[in-house]
């Protein structure tokens, strides 16, 4: 299962509104990310808005599509576009900054054994 880690931007001022809003996400919406291919997804936030998440999915592409394809999730980002910055008419969901992964520790061990 590959590892994907990803960039974007909360309002500052709405930060606290955001993490409050993650800390009962609905339950048809994580059922959805969970039957769509969403593995151990995290989200990281910096006091100055800026959020890193980390998902692992067999194809972030595929498990992106089939997320698009929910109700829950046509809900959720309509109601989570209002926190974000430089969206440019996507949604929060189809405006991650994919970063390069550059290490990873398992990974070298297993190579080093």
């Amino acid at each position: 299962m590959a590892r994907y880690c990803f960039l974007l931007r909360v309002r500052p001022e709405l930060l606290d509104e955001y993490k409050e809003r993650h800390r009962a996400v609905w339950p048809e919406m994580l059922h959805a990310l969970r039957d769509t291919g969403w593995r151990n997804y995290s989200i990281f936030a910096r006091p100055d808005g800026l959020i890193v998440g980390y998902v692992e999915a067999d194809d972030l592409a595929a498990a992106q599509r089939a997320m698009a394809g929910t109700a829950a999730n046509a809900r959720w980002q309509a109601e989570m576009s209002r926190y974000f910055v430089g969206l440019e008419g996507r949604g929060p969901d189809e405006s991650f900054e994919l970063l390069e992964p550059i290490f990873n520790l398992d990974d070298q061990l297993g190579v080093a054994s």
